[in-house]
């Protein structure tokens, strides 16, 4: 699953970025979007997303957001 197709306010652990661009990697990365970090929808409006990293609030695009592959912190208990 995508940050895209996310619900807000549920807390999930990043799986990987698929990022088409090597920019829009760096840029998620300097956000701290990285493998194993928690992520959590504040907001979606339109085709932008607040989410919530390491206790700051950014807003990034739909493209961004699909490129951002995460599971529950259920899913990732049981891969564990």
């Amino acid at each position: 699953m995508t940050l895209k197709t996310a619900e807000t306010d549920i807390t999930y652990t990043i799986e990987q970025i698929n990022a088409s661009e090597e920019g829009m990697k760096d840029f998620l990365f300097t956000l701290g979007c990285f493998p194993g970090q928690d992520i959590t929808i504040i907001s979606k409006v339109s085709s932008n997303y607040v989410i919530n990293i390491k206790d700051a609030r950014y807003s990034i695009d739909g493209e961004l957001a699909e490129a951002i592959s995460i599971r529950t912190q259920e899913e990732m208990k049981k891969i564990v």
